[in-house]
């Protein structure tokens, strides 16, 4: 029988907590997540999120950011103007967004060393943000089955484990290491395809992945700030991220329940996730928050300043994560290969700015060799499926 989105998806979580596994499956092939390999969906398509990203990319980044490990889809038609004025706008939201959860979370991170908690906290204040939405039915509520929360567990506990694993990491290191490390995303990625999936690719595109971890390698040895945690958790991020891009990939076709817009299947795994990662958070911190507050807070002004950056961070990376989806719709892959590159390296420059962070000439080259081998990556694997699809098609 089905019943109502929200409190499916709160029981869901907390009975199916011990799931783990990927990020967004759905009827049509795409992807959500931070930036590696994934399809697009089209504008009209429902497609597997892997979320950052997440990219989450994340994105995350979360993700998200956003990982990109779908199938293959139809690529958007061409933009007219005033559509390509909305694809501009949604571009600088996302960089914007990004950048904003980025130094909010930062700021948070360094004034209490809580990371679980403020991650729990961000993935909460998403939740709420959303419910009003379906409340004043501003958006279609989600309509699910247990079985449905059931099959969405797994990519649920996906999200909440790339996430509390990349604030982790950005609360031990520098925002630009944790990112420059989390871009070799598409190694762990293109690796599981091969176990998992069965799924080889043309050799070109495992040559692009040679600067990536070229990359990520030089900028660790030269990180004057170095932190195992921040490596730790942004490599714990980018396993999580790549596991669920390849479950998502397996999930396709899966009855994904009612109304299950991208934007709402990312709303309904961040409240999936929020119910998984509160008992978890709860257990790790819970016991020394008290105490960890009192003695960091020693002024109204400074716990002020800490609840409002982990309440903007939280809106700022739901915010961002649903521009990000909703990018994926309207652009072809290409374009959001290029946009994530450009995104991740403005994300880079600026963190270096308002935190004052050191880079070495090594470090930046290292950064730049990673950077660009991600991109390379996303632009070869494109050509190659394009490639392979002609083929089919000449042989048919």
């Amino acid at each position: 029988m089905r019943t109502n989105g929200i409190l499916v998806a709160l029981v869901g979580a907390a009975c199916h907590a011990g799931s783990a596994s990927a990020f967004v499956p759905s009827r049509a092939p795409g992807a959500l997540a931070t930036p590696g390999a994934v399809q697009a969906p089209t504008v009209s398509a429902l497609a597997p999120v892997d979320l950052k990203q997440l990219s989450t990319t994340a994105p995350a980044d979360s993700a998200l950011a956003i990982t990109r490990g779908g199938g293959r889809g139809a690529a958007p038609p061409a933009p007219k103007k005033s559509q390509t004025i909305i694809v501009g706008i949604y571009f600088f939201l996302w960089y914007a967004l990004n950048i904003g959860y980025n130094i909010t979370n930062k700021k948070a991170l360094n004034a209490i060393a809580l990371p679980w908690s403020i991650s729990v906290l961000q993935l909460v204040v998403g939740s709420i943000f959303v419910l009003p939405l379906w409340m004043l039915k501003l958006r279609d509520a989600p309509g699910l089955t247990m079985a449905n929360v059931k099959g969405l567990s797994p990519i649920a506990a996906c999200h909440m484990l790339s996430h509390v694993c990349a604030v982790i990491g950005l609360g031990a290191g520098a925002v630009s290491f944790v990112h420059i490390v989390k871009a070799a995303e598409p190694l762990f990625t293109a690796l599981f395809s091969a176990i998992f999936l069965g799924q080889i690719f043309s050799p070109l595109v495992y040559l692009t992945l040679v600067p990536v971890v070229a990359g990520v390698a030089l900028a660790s040895l030269k990180e004057l700030d170095f932190k195992w945690a921040a490596l730790g958790g942004a490599m714990g991020s980018n396993l999580a991220a790549s596991t669920r891009a390849i479950l998502s990939k397996r999930s396709m076709g899966m009855d994904m329940g009612k109304n299950m817009s991208p934007a709402n299947l990312y709303a309904v795994l961040t409240i999936m996730a929020s119910a998984m990662l509160l008992p978890l958070s709860a257990i790790v911190e819970g016991p020394k928050i008290q105490e960890l507050w009192e003695s960091t807070v020693t002024t109204p002004e400074k716990g002020n300043e800490i609840i409002y950056n982990t309440v903007a961070s939280g809106v700022f990376f739901y915010l961002y994560n649903e521009v990000a989806f909703r990018c994926l719709g309207v652009v072809h892959p290409v374009t959001h290969a290029v946009g994530n590159t450009f995104k991740r390296v403005f994300l880079i420059a600026t963190s270096i700015i308002v935190f004052k962070s050191k880079l070495t000439p090594l470090a930046a080259m290292g950064s730049f060799m990673a950077i660009a081998g991600v991109l390379l990556y996303s632009l070869t694997k494109e050509w190659c499926a394009k490639q392979e699809a002609i083929k089919a098609q000449a042989h048919k």
